[in-house]
């Protein structure tokens, strides 16, 4: 039975990753600092998980460990008065440094990368040999680290960069910042779709247990050779937010779509305003080409589509009666949430805990 460290285990995507490649038949552990441990919108399945910040990963840790998946990171902007380095750059060094422990010890290297690398595009179809332009720290954070596998990837040391799609779907630790899951929530609970855009932008969209199936395909793969970098998604997810939206109506025709730069008042709490878009102008819009993953992972696709996806979550959100005040909880917003655990000086200027997790 193979053996897989993840670190970030208990984020959105940690969470259904470790249940998952437990149930694949993986003996499965994972680490995590805890920024979003207690933000459950519904029970988690039981994980073996290891309360520690990646930054304290040690060569002994990966004794019999045969993968390890890098989640971990910061998957917002900046906030408080802490500028973009002070943020990212700590997420690159350990990055390196872990994956610098796979090589010595032999480990296969998982990077969880992102599409958002390729910034904007001009209506075709960006492919991994595309140019990038991350057009903020977040994105530019994981090309460095990409980059930064590059410089140590060899015959015998041959990471893998997934770069991921805008995920979307259920978790335990939901994110209600993702925009398919946004839209849905908004919907269910309020009766109205608010976009911070004028919808036109377009996004690649790929399933969190899509997202799933694509790391095991790389746990599985005997790539050798280098580094691999792989979009995952499907071309038809590739949608204008705006399509998304219409999607979310279709599912929940009762609900009024509305735009944010005419309605500022439907945003009270500051959760659907983004600070990337100025003025109801996104300039983050891409659409991206998925083949190459096919080619690579023989038998891999996508089981899911945004329509599904939405579908699959209005069903969950009547089981457990979602109500307007959890879709608005903090929890479920990453931004929101360490700002919160900054300003109740539970995280240092560093992100790390000036109290125990969960305190």
């Amino acid at each position: 039975m193979k053996k897989i460290l993840v670190t970030g285990s208990s984020g959105y995507l940690g969470t259904v990753l470790t249940a998952y490649l437990e149930k694949s038949g993986f003996d499965c552990i994972g680490y995590d600092t805890g920024f979003f441990r207690d933000c459950l919108l519904y029970e988690a399945a039981a994980a073996k998980t290891v309360m520690r910040d990646a930054r304290e990963v040690e060569a002994k840790d990966l004794t019999g460990i045969d993968a390890v998946v890098q989640l971990a990171g910061i998957s917002n902007d900046p906030f408080g008065n802490l500028d973009a380095a002070r943020v990212y750059d700590p997420t690159r060094v350990y990055a390196f440094k872990i994956a610098k422990l796979c090589k010595e010890k032999g480990v296969k290297f998982i990077f969880a990368s992102s599409c958002s690398v390729y910034g904007v595009g001009k209506g075709e179809l960006l492919d991994e040999d595309s140019a990038t332009l991350p057009q903020t720290p977040y994105s530019l954070n994981k090309l460095q680290v990409e980059q930064d596998l590059q410089t140590i990837a060899d015959k015998d040391f041959s990471p893998i960069a997934l770069r991921f799609a805008t995920a979307f779907g259920l978790s335990p630790r939901l994110r209600f910042d993702l925009v398919t899951n946004m839209l849905t929530g908004m919907a269910f609970t309020t009766g109205k779709i608010v976009l911070n855009s004028d919808g036109t932008p377009w996004r690649p969209n790929v399933h969190v247990l899509d997202i799933c199936k694509s790391i095991k395909y790389a746990i599985d793969s005997n790539h050798r050779g280098g580094m691999l970098v792989l979009n995952v998604g499907d071309d038809k997810d590739n949608l204008q937010v705006i399509d998304i939206a219409r999607r979310v109506q279709a599912c929940l025709p009762s609900c009024e779509l509305k735009f944010l730069k005419e309605n500022p008042e439907l945003d009270k709490e500051g959760l659907v305003s983004d600070r990337k878009v100025k003025q109801g102008v996104d300039t983050r819009t891409y659409k991206v080409s998925f083949e190459k993953v096919k080619k690579v992972f023989p038998g891999f696709k996508c089981d899911w589509s945004v329509e599904s996806g939405i579908k699959d979550m209005v069903e969950k959100f009547k089981s457990i009666q979602l109500t307007e005040a959890q879709f608005k909880n903090k929890n479920f917003y990453r931004l929101q949430k360490l700002e919160q655990l900054y300003q109740n000086h539970s995280l240092s200027d560093d992100l790390r805990w000036t109290k125990p997790a969960g305190q």
